[in-house]
Protein backbone atom coordinates (compact mmCIF):
# COMPACT_ATOMS: atom_id res chain seq x y z
CA UNK A 1 0.00 0.00 0.00
CA UNK A 2 1.45 3.59 -1.06
CA UNK A 3 0.07 6.93 -0.19
CA UNK A 4 0.51 9.78 -2.38
CA UNK A 5 -0.83 13.47 -1.71
CA UNK A 6 -2.79 14.87 -5.10
CA UNK A 7 -4.35 17.46 -7.12
CA UNK A 8 -4.61 21.22 -5.49
CA UNK A 9 -2.25 21.25 -2.81
CA UNK A 10 0.22 19.84 -5.10
CA UNK A 11 -0.76 22.35 -7.35
CA UNK A 12 -0.84 25.40 -4.99
CA UNK A 13 2.01 24.54 -3.44
CA UNK A 14 4.16 24.73 -6.50
CA UNK A 15 2.51 27.91 -7.29
CA UNK A 16 3.60 29.19 -3.40
CA UNK A 17 -0.13 29.92 -2.58
CA UNK A 18 -1.20 28.66 0.76
CA UNK A 19 -2.56 25.04 0.62
CA UNK A 20 -6.03 24.85 1.88
CA UNK A 21 -6.66 20.59 2.22
CA UNK A 22 -4.65 18.23 1.25
CA UNK A 23 -6.73 14.87 -0.54
CA UNK A 24 -4.45 11.79 -0.72
CA UNK A 25 -4.84 8.94 -3.19
CA UNK A 26 -3.63 5.28 -1.55
CA UNK A 27 -2.70 2.69 -4.51
CA UNK A 28 -2.40 -1.31 -3.96
CA UNK A 29 -4.70 -1.12 -0.92
CA UNK A 30 -8.13 -2.72 -0.65
CA UNK A 31 -11.14 -1.00 1.42
CA UNK A 32 -10.94 -3.49 4.17
CA UNK A 33 -6.97 -3.03 4.78
CA UNK A 34 -8.51 0.77 5.46
CA UNK A 35 -11.20 0.20 7.92
CA UNK A 36 -9.14 -1.74 10.06
CA UNK A 37 -6.70 0.62 10.42
CA UNK A 38 -9.47 3.12 11.90
CA UNK A 39 -10.18 4.95 8.86
CA UNK A 40 -13.84 5.91 8.39
CA UNK A 41 -15.50 5.27 4.77
CA UNK A 42 -17.76 8.45 3.66
CA UNK A 43 -17.79 7.68 -0.23
CA UNK A 44 -21.02 7.16 -1.41
CA UNK A 45 -20.09 6.05 -5.33
CA UNK A 46 -16.20 4.85 -4.64
CA UNK A 47 -14.31 4.31 -1.78
CA UNK A 48 -12.86 7.45 0.19
CA UNK A 49 -12.04 7.61 4.07
CA UNK A 50 -11.22 9.77 5.99
CA UNK A 51 -7.92 9.66 8.33
CA UNK A 52 -8.65 8.81 11.98
CA UNK A 53 -6.39 11.75 12.87
CA UNK A 54 -6.35 14.47 10.47
CA UNK A 55 -9.64 14.08 8.78
CA UNK A 56 -7.98 14.07 5.47
CA UNK A 57 -9.60 12.30 2.26
CA UNK A 58 -8.33 9.21 1.28
CA UNK A 59 -9.61 7.43 -1.99
CA UNK A 60 -8.81 4.46 -3.36
CA UNK A 61 -6.81 4.64 -6.65
CA UNK A 62 -9.84 4.38 -9.44
CA UNK A 63 -11.23 4.63 -12.91
CA UNK A 64 -14.40 5.52 -14.39
CA UNK A 65 -15.86 4.18 -17.63
CA UNK A 66 -19.01 6.30 -19.36
CA UNK A 67 -22.07 4.91 -19.51
CA UNK A 68 -24.80 7.42 -19.73
CA UNK A 69 -25.07 10.52 -20.52
CA UNK A 70 -24.17 13.61 -17.91
CA UNK A 71 -21.85 13.56 -14.76
CA UNK A 72 -23.55 10.88 -12.93
CA UNK A 73 -23.47 8.14 -16.07
CA UNK A 74 -19.75 6.36 -14.89
CA UNK A 75 -19.05 3.19 -13.74
CA UNK A 76 -16.12 3.31 -11.29
CA UNK A 77 -14.12 0.32 -10.90
CA UNK A 78 -11.26 0.38 -7.75
CA UNK A 79 -8.78 -2.44 -7.02
CA UNK A 80 -5.00 -2.68 -6.03
CA UNK A 81 -3.95 -3.21 -9.26
CA UNK A 82 -5.09 0.13 -10.29
CA UNK A 83 -1.88 2.63 -10.51
CA UNK A 84 -1.43 6.07 -9.26
CA UNK A 85 -0.98 6.99 -13.28
CA UNK A 86 -4.03 4.81 -14.31
CA UNK A 87 -5.33 7.51 -11.86
CA UNK A 88 -4.27 10.49 -12.30
CA UNK A 89 -5.48 10.31 -15.87
CA UNK A 90 -9.15 10.64 -14.88
CA UNK A 91 -9.02 13.91 -13.12
CA UNK A 92 -9.78 17.37 -15.32
CA UNK A 93 -6.80 19.64 -16.17
CA UNK A 94 -3.02 18.38 -16.07
CA UNK A 95 -2.31 21.12 -13.16
CA UNK A 96 -4.52 19.09 -11.30
CA UNK A 97 -2.98 15.55 -12.25
CA UNK A 98 0.22 16.11 -10.38
CA UNK A 99 1.13 14.02 -6.57
CA UNK A 100 4.17 13.76 -4.59
CA UNK A 101 5.05 10.50 -2.57
CA UNK A 102 6.21 9.68 0.42
CA UNK A 103 9.63 11.23 0.30
CA UNK A 104 8.31 14.82 -1.03
CA UNK A 105 9.07 13.92 -4.86
CA UNK A 106 7.17 15.10 -7.81
CA UNK A 107 5.31 12.72 -9.73
CA UNK A 108 4.21 13.92 -13.28
CA UNK A 109 3.09 12.01 -16.22
CA UNK A 110 0.87 14.55 -17.89
CA UNK A 111 2.85 17.88 -17.82
CA UNK A 112 1.15 19.74 -15.50
CA UNK A 113 4.15 21.55 -13.85
CA UNK A 114 4.95 22.54 -17.38
CA UNK A 115 1.21 23.86 -17.75
CA UNK A 116 1.71 25.48 -14.60
CA UNK A 117 4.74 27.76 -16.18
CA UNK A 118 2.70 28.24 -19.62
CA UNK A 119 -0.01 29.23 -17.33
CA UNK A 120 -2.52 27.29 -19.38
CA UNK A 121 -5.83 25.00 -18.31
CA UNK A 122 -5.00 22.20 -20.38
CA UNK A 123 -7.26 19.23 -19.79
CA UNK A 124 -5.72 15.65 -19.07
CA UNK A 125 -6.85 13.11 -21.88
CA UNK A 126 -9.85 13.11 -24.42
CA UNK A 127 -11.59 11.28 -21.25
CA UNK A 128 -12.29 15.08 -20.04
CA UNK A 129 -15.17 15.00 -22.76
CA UNK A 130 -17.15 12.70 -20.86
CA UNK A 131 -17.94 14.97 -17.81
CA UNK A 132 -19.76 18.05 -18.83
CA UNK A 133 -19.15 18.91 -15.22
CA UNK A 134 -15.87 19.94 -16.55
CA UNK A 135 -16.63 22.74 -18.42
CA UNK A 136 -17.65 24.62 -15.18
CA UNK A 137 -14.85 23.88 -13.47
CA UNK A 138 -12.61 24.69 -16.20
CA UNK A 139 -14.35 27.79 -16.32
CA UNK A 140 -14.35 28.13 -12.55
CA UNK A 141 -10.38 27.51 -13.17
CA UNK A 142 -10.17 30.40 -15.17
CA UNK A 143 -11.78 32.61 -12.22
CA UNK A 144 -9.32 31.68 -9.80
CA UNK A 145 -6.07 31.97 -11.60
CA UNK A 146 -6.81 34.68 -14.73
CA UNK A 147 -5.16 37.39 -12.27
CA UNK A 148 -2.05 35.42 -12.65
CA UNK A 149 -2.17 35.16 -16.24
CA UNK A 150 -3.77 31.61 -16.85
CA UNK A 151 -5.59 31.03 -19.64
CA UNK A 152 -7.42 27.94 -21.47
CA UNK A 153 -5.69 26.03 -23.64
CA UNK A 154 -6.79 26.34 -27.42
CA UNK A 155 -7.14 22.31 -27.76
CA UNK A 156 -8.88 22.47 -24.19
CA UNK A 157 -11.94 24.84 -25.48
CA UNK A 158 -12.52 23.08 -28.70
CA UNK A 159 -12.96 20.52 -27.25
CA UNK A 160 -15.24 22.24 -24.25
CA UNK A 161 -17.41 23.72 -27.52
CA UNK A 162 -17.73 20.44 -29.24
CA UNK A 163 -19.21 19.00 -25.85
CA UNK A 164 -21.44 21.59 -25.84
CA UNK A 165 -22.39 21.17 -29.61
CA UNK A 166 -22.61 17.30 -28.62
CA UNK A 167 -25.14 18.00 -25.49
CA UNK A 168 -23.13 17.05 -22.83
CA UNK A 169 -23.74 20.68 -21.24
CA UNK A 170 -27.80 20.40 -21.46
CA UNK A 171 -27.28 17.06 -19.48
CA UNK A 172 -25.75 19.48 -16.72
CA UNK A 173 -28.15 19.16 -13.47
CA UNK A 174 -29.22 22.44 -11.80
CA UNK A 175 -27.56 21.86 -8.43
CA UNK A 176 -24.11 21.43 -10.14
CA UNK A 177 -24.67 24.45 -12.43
CA UNK A 178 -25.15 26.61 -9.02
CA UNK A 179 -22.67 25.01 -6.83
CA UNK A 180 -19.91 25.45 -9.48
CA UNK A 181 -21.42 28.91 -10.29
CA UNK A 182 -21.30 29.98 -6.27
CA UNK A 183 -18.02 28.54 -6.30
CA UNK A 184 -16.28 30.64 -9.38
CA UNK A 185 -18.26 33.52 -7.80
CA UNK A 186 -15.84 33.81 -4.56
CA UNK A 187 -12.70 33.79 -6.49
CA UNK A 188 -10.63 37.21 -7.87
CA UNK A 189 -12.08 37.06 -11.19
CA UNK A 190 -15.27 35.88 -11.52
CA UNK A 191 -16.32 37.69 -14.71
CA UNK A 192 -13.94 35.01 -16.41
CA UNK A 193 -15.93 32.03 -15.15
CA UNK A 194 -18.66 33.87 -17.65
CA UNK A 195 -16.02 34.89 -20.71
CA UNK A 196 -14.80 31.30 -20.52
CA UNK A 197 -18.40 29.83 -20.49
CA UNK A 198 -19.15 31.68 -23.45
CA UNK A 199 -16.48 31.26 -25.30
CA UNK A 200 -16.90 27.73 -25.32
CA UNK A 201 -21.12 28.30 -25.92
CA UNK A 202 -22.26 27.03 -22.99
CA UNK A 203 -23.44 30.40 -21.28
CA UNK A 204 -26.28 30.01 -23.83
CA UNK A 205 -26.95 26.55 -22.23
CA UNK A 206 -26.74 26.98 -18.37
CA UNK A 207 -27.51 30.86 -18.33
CA UNK A 208 -29.21 32.12 -21.58
CA UNK A 209 -30.58 34.89 -19.46
CA UNK A 210 -26.98 36.36 -19.51
CA UNK A 211 -26.32 35.01 -23.08
CA UNK A 212 -28.92 37.38 -24.11
CA UNK A 213 -27.54 40.47 -23.08
CA UNK A 214 -24.70 40.17 -25.32
CA UNK A 215 -24.82 42.70 -28.29
CA UNK A 216 -27.58 44.53 -27.07
CA UNK A 217 -26.51 48.27 -27.27
CA UNK A 218 -27.32 50.95 -24.54
CA UNK A 219 -26.79 54.36 -24.00
CA UNK A 220 -23.40 55.53 -25.40
CA UNK A 221 -23.56 58.66 -23.06
CA UNK A 222 -24.01 56.40 -19.98
CA UNK A 223 -22.08 53.29 -21.45
CA UNK A 224 -19.62 54.16 -23.14
CA UNK A 225 -18.99 49.98 -23.28
CA UNK A 226 -22.46 49.91 -25.25
CA UNK A 227 -22.93 46.16 -25.31
CA UNK A 228 -24.65 44.65 -22.15
CA UNK A 229 -22.98 41.78 -22.00
CA UNK A 230 -19.82 43.68 -21.61
CA UNK A 231 -21.55 45.80 -19.11
CA UNK A 232 -21.94 43.04 -16.97
CA UNK A 233 -18.58 41.68 -17.42
CA UNK A 234 -17.32 45.00 -16.02
CA UNK A 235 -19.75 45.28 -13.01
CA UNK A 236 -18.76 42.11 -11.86
CA UNK A 237 -15.15 42.36 -11.99
CA UNK A 238 -15.98 45.95 -10.31
CA UNK A 239 -18.06 43.75 -7.46
CA UNK A 240 -15.04 41.53 -6.59
CA UNK A 241 -13.12 44.20 -6.34
CA UNK A 242 -15.13 46.20 -3.81
CA UNK A 243 -16.74 43.46 -1.90
CA UNK A 244 -15.32 39.50 -1.21
CA UNK A 245 -19.17 38.74 -0.95
CA UNK A 246 -20.66 35.83 -4.13
CA UNK A 247 -24.01 37.57 -2.65
CA UNK A 248 -23.16 41.23 -4.26
CA UNK A 249 -21.34 39.54 -7.20
CA UNK A 250 -24.41 37.30 -8.24
CA UNK A 251 -26.82 40.71 -7.74
CA UNK A 252 -23.85 42.26 -9.92
CA UNK A 253 -24.10 39.75 -12.59
CA UNK A 254 -28.07 39.49 -12.86
CA UNK A 255 -28.81 42.80 -12.54
CA UNK A 256 -29.38 43.93 -16.35
CA UNK A 257 -31.08 40.80 -16.93
CA UNK A 258 -34.27 42.65 -18.18
CA UNK A 259 -32.03 44.33 -20.59
CA UNK A 260 -32.49 41.42 -22.71
CA UNK A 261 -35.51 40.98 -23.14
CA UNK A 262 -36.18 44.70 -24.60
CA UNK A 263 -37.54 44.72 -28.32
CA UNK A 264 -35.07 45.79 -30.49
CA UNK A 265 -37.17 48.73 -31.56
CA UNK A 266 -36.76 50.48 -28.40
CA UNK A 267 -32.91 49.86 -28.22
CA UNK A 268 -30.81 52.05 -26.82
CA UNK A 269 -33.14 52.12 -24.08
CA UNK A 270 -34.62 50.24 -22.08
CA UNK A 271 -37.95 51.11 -20.18
CA UNK A 272 -39.09 48.94 -17.35
CA UNK A 273 -35.94 46.77 -17.55
CA UNK A 274 -35.88 46.39 -13.85
CA UNK A 275 -39.12 44.98 -13.15
CA UNK A 276 -38.74 42.01 -16.00
CA UNK A 277 -34.95 41.86 -14.44
CA UNK A 278 -36.52 41.44 -11.40
CA UNK A 279 -38.71 38.39 -12.74
CA UNK A 280 -36.24 36.68 -15.05
CA UNK A 281 -33.98 36.51 -11.61
CA UNK A 282 -36.97 34.36 -9.70
CA UNK A 283 -37.16 32.76 -12.75
CA UNK A 284 -33.30 31.50 -12.79
CA UNK A 285 -33.51 30.72 -8.94
CA UNK A 286 -35.73 28.59 -9.29
CA UNK A 287 -34.37 26.63 -12.36
CA UNK A 288 -31.19 26.63 -10.74
CA UNK A 289 -32.30 26.12 -6.80
CA UNK A 290 -30.34 29.43 -5.65
CA UNK A 291 -30.94 29.93 -1.86
CA UNK A 292 -33.11 32.45 -1.05
CA UNK A 293 -30.29 35.04 0.12
CA UNK A 294 -28.81 35.37 -3.09
CA UNK A 295 -32.04 35.55 -4.74
CA UNK A 296 -33.59 38.52 -2.30
CA UNK A 297 -30.66 40.86 -2.85
CA UNK A 298 -30.37 40.05 -6.69
CA UNK A 299 -34.46 40.99 -7.12
CA UNK A 300 -33.56 44.18 -4.70
CA UNK A 301 -30.45 45.66 -6.76
CA UNK A 302 -32.43 44.74 -10.25
CA UNK A 303 -35.73 46.92 -9.11
CA UNK A 304 -34.09 49.73 -7.33
CA UNK A 305 -30.34 50.46 -8.74
CA UNK A 306 -31.66 53.29 -10.88
CA UNK A 307 -33.17 55.17 -7.95
CA UNK A 308 -29.54 54.19 -5.92
CA UNK A 309 -27.78 55.68 -8.71
CA UNK A 310 -30.18 59.37 -8.54
CA UNK A 311 -30.15 59.33 -4.60
CA UNK A 312 -28.55 62.59 -4.63
CA UNK A 313 -31.59 64.15 -6.61
CA UNK A 314 -34.49 62.26 -4.49
CA UNK A 315 -37.28 63.96 -2.87
CA UNK A 316 -36.46 63.01 1.03
CA UNK A 317 -39.93 60.71 0.99
CA UNK A 318 -38.29 58.71 -2.19
CA UNK A 319 -35.52 58.06 -0.08
CA UNK A 320 -37.49 56.91 2.81
CA UNK A 321 -39.62 54.76 0.07
CA UNK A 322 -36.55 53.47 -1.49
CA UNK A 323 -35.45 52.35 2.32
CA UNK A 324 -38.72 50.50 3.23
CA UNK A 325 -38.78 48.61 -0.08
CA UNK A 326 -35.80 47.35 0.76
CA UNK A 327 -36.55 46.91 4.64
CA UNK A 328 -33.43 48.45 5.22
CA UNK A 329 -34.10 49.38 8.79
CA UNK A 330 -34.54 45.81 9.67
CA UNK A 331 -31.97 44.18 7.86
CA UNK A 332 -29.09 46.89 7.80
CA UNK A 333 -26.46 44.54 6.62
CA UNK A 334 -28.42 43.47 3.31
CA UNK A 335 -28.78 47.33 2.41
CA UNK A 336 -25.01 47.42 2.55
CA UNK A 337 -24.65 44.56 0.42
CA UNK A 338 -27.50 46.40 -2.28
CA UNK A 339 -25.54 49.69 -2.54
CA UNK A 340 -21.92 47.84 -3.14
CA UNK A 341 -23.67 46.13 -5.78
CA UNK A 342 -25.49 49.44 -6.81
CA UNK A 343 -21.67 50.79 -6.80
CA UNK A 344 -20.58 48.20 -9.24
CA UNK A 345 -22.96 48.83 -11.34
CA UNK A 346 -21.72 52.71 -11.51
CA UNK A 347 -17.84 51.43 -11.99
CA UNK A 348 -18.92 48.98 -14.25
CA UNK A 349 -18.29 50.82 -17.40
CA UNK A 350 -16.16 51.66 -19.93
CA UNK A 351 -13.33 54.55 -18.00
CA UNK A 352 -15.46 54.55 -15.31
CA UNK A 353 -13.45 51.89 -12.81
CA UNK A 354 -12.24 54.35 -10.33
CA UNK A 355 -15.30 56.65 -10.08
CA UNK A 356 -16.54 57.61 -6.28
CA UNK A 357 -20.02 56.59 -5.64
CA UNK A 358 -21.44 59.57 -3.77
CA UNK A 359 -24.86 58.22 -3.66
CA UNK A 360 -23.68 55.37 -1.54
CA UNK A 361 -22.27 57.37 0.87
CA UNK A 362 -25.45 59.57 1.31
CA UNK A 363 -27.88 56.30 1.25
CA UNK A 364 -25.78 55.07 4.30
CA UNK A 365 -25.93 58.08 5.82
CA UNK A 366 -29.88 57.97 5.32
CA UNK A 367 -30.07 54.47 7.04
CA UNK A 368 -27.77 55.64 9.73
CA UNK A 369 -30.63 58.56 10.30
CA UNK A 370 -33.29 56.71 10.09
CA UNK A 371 -31.92 54.11 12.45
CA UNK A 372 -31.11 56.89 15.03
CA UNK A 373 -34.71 58.60 15.15
CA UNK A 374 -36.82 57.02 18.00
CA UNK A 375 -40.05 57.88 19.85
CA UNK A 376 -39.57 59.46 23.49
CA UNK A 377 -41.60 56.92 25.77
CA UNK A 378 -44.07 59.29 26.38
CA UNK A 379 -45.06 59.83 23.13
CA UNK A 380 -45.35 56.11 22.53
CA UNK A 381 -47.61 56.28 25.31
CA UNK A 382 -49.98 58.74 24.21
CA UNK A 383 -50.45 56.79 20.76
CA UNK A 384 -51.74 53.83 19.74
CA UNK A 385 -50.12 50.99 17.32
CA UNK A 386 -50.65 52.21 14.16
CA UNK A 387 -50.23 55.80 15.08
CA UNK A 388 -46.38 55.08 16.55
CA UNK A 389 -46.08 53.62 13.04
CA UNK A 390 -47.87 57.06 11.40
CA UNK A 391 -45.58 59.05 13.82
CA UNK A 392 -42.42 57.43 13.47
CA UNK A 393 -42.35 57.43 9.54
CA UNK A 394 -42.94 61.36 10.20
CA UNK A 395 -40.02 61.81 12.25
CA UNK A 396 -37.66 59.94 9.90
CA UNK A 397 -39.26 61.72 6.85
CA UNK A 398 -38.09 64.84 8.98
CA UNK A 399 -34.12 63.43 9.84
CA UNK A 400 -34.07 62.51 6.01
CA UNK A 401 -35.01 66.21 5.04
CA UNK A 402 -32.37 67.38 7.48
CA UNK A 403 -29.86 65.26 5.78
CA UNK A 404 -30.88 66.28 2.27
CA UNK A 405 -30.65 70.02 4.09
CA UNK A 406 -26.99 69.66 4.86
CA UNK A 407 -25.92 71.28 7.98
CA UNK A 408 -27.38 74.62 9.20
CA UNK A 409 -25.14 77.87 8.73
Amino acid sequence: MQTYLVGGAVRDALLGLPVRERDWVVVGARPEQLARAGYRLVGRDFPVFLHPTTHEEYALARTERKTGPGYRGFETYYSPDVTLAEDLRRRDLTINAMARDADGALIDPYGGARDLEARLLRHVSAAFAEDPVRILRVARFAARFAPRGFRVAPETLALMRAMVQGGEAAALVPERVWQETAKALGEPAPEAFVAVLRDAGALAVVFPELERLYGVPQPPRWHPEIDTGVHVELVLAAAARLSPSPRVRFAALTHDLGKGTTPPAQWPKHVGHEERGARLIGALAERLRVPNDFRELAVLVARHHGLSHRALELRASTVLELLEHCDALRRPERFLEFLLACEADMRGRTGFADHSYPQGDFLRAALAAAQATQLGAAERAALDGAAIGARLREARLAALQALKAGPAT
